[in-house]
């Protein structure tokens, strides 16, 4: 196997110690830097405030900002998408929750029609510097509207940034780099990873860069793809796959919209072969626009078509039967080998 040398998903080590943190712990550190590094930045939504958030993504934040810089709202998604809308208009950097994405219909009209459209709408004068988060996937056994994964949707409106968290390190310097973007960011965050994963955050400010894949695992006889929850599920499926002989390269989409296709098509140009995982449903998903800009721009240097392992197109089930609804690592080991076997 010949190693390819890519850039490190994460920034260098900073001089300040690191704390391990779960992903909810670092979305609230990151939330906290960046009200405390900048004035313009307000904190609203449903129970954000006095309860912390339905997660405790924003525990202790009001007690510390006061209650004019992290705002409890009505439980009205359209309305704090419209205030946050209005106030990204006239100065300030609003980072809204909607508290799960099923809810995030409401939602729409003003992100739509008004927050991805300010900056061409105004040739430039006003930009609208909004930060939109919200849960999303399976994983907790919730009912339907609180394990949906309609990113797609979001990825097909020119002017939303899109991103997805999947570790500790990726909630803190995503969320940072959303929050200090001029343009409306989505971030969404995946329920299932909230505190079942840990690792070291250094709270030294820096953010990720936007519209730019993370590799976390090199190997150039599979490319493994994904974002969100679904990357952890990769990794156990690269670990795997490599007690067999077969290197797998896993890498994070982390930001859907804008897209680094250079970095994935680099990988698939290197290994001949891809699995594409997510676990929205399967027609329309975003793994679909991947998959043909790999069929465009890497067909000659295909070993095999492109697989991908997605949910079924079905509403997503309640409790026992969730586990059979969202794909895992069996699914991704099993169409790695059917790969190399092609």
């Amino acid at each position: 196997m010949t190693v390819r040398h890519r850039q490190h998903p994460l920034p260098p080590k900073a001089a300040t110690a690191a704390t391990v943190l779960t992903v909810v712990e670092a979305i609230d550190l990151a939330l906290a830097r960046a009200l405390a590094d900048d004035d313009s930045v307000v904190v609203l939504g449903e129970d954000v405030g006095r309860n912390g958030g339905v997660f405790r993504a924003t525990a202790g934040l009001r007690e510390r900002f006061g209650p004019r810089r992290v705002v409890d709202t009505p439980l009205a998604e359209n309305l704090i998408a419209g205030v946050a809308v209005g106030m990204a208009t006239q100065g300030l950097k609003p980072v809204a929750e909607i508290q799960f994405m099923g809810f995030i219909f409401a939602a729409l009209e003003h992100l739509i029609s008004h927050a991805a459209r300010m900056r061409n709408r105004t040739r430039g004068r006003l930009t609208c510097p909004l930060t939109l988060r919200t849960p999303f996937g399976g994983g907790i056994h919730a009912p339907e509207h609180h394990s949906e994964s309609v990113e797609a949707l979001l990825t097909h409106i020119p002017g939303l940034k899109v991103v997805a968290l999947s570790s500790p390190q990726t909630a803190y310097g995503l969320l940072l780099a959303a929050i200090r973007d001029p343009d409306p960011v989505i971030v969404l965050e995946p329920e299932r990873l909230y505190r079942s994963v840990k690792a070291p955050v250094h709270d030294d400010g820096r953010a990720l860069p936007l519209g730019q894949c993370l590799t976390w695992r090199q190997g150039d006889d599979v490319t493994l793809v994904s974002w969100g929850a679904m990357v952890q599920d990769c990794l156990a499926a690269a670990d795997r796959l490599a007690r067999d002989g077969i290197a797998a390269e896993v890498i994070d989409v982390a930001s859907l919209r804008p897209l680094d296709m250079d970095t994935i098509a680099d990988a698939v140009r290197a290994s001949g072969r891809c699995v594409i995982v997510h676990e929205a449903c399967r027609s329309g998903g975003f793994g679909a626009e991947i998959a043909a800009r790999l069929g465009e721009e890497c067909f000659a240097e295909l070993r095999a078509p492109v697989i991908r392992i997605t949910a079924p197109d079905v509403i997503v089930p309640y409790a026992r039967l969730e586990p059979l609804y969202l794909p895992g690592s069996d699914a991704i080991v099993a169409a790695a080998q059917q790969l190399m076997a092609a």
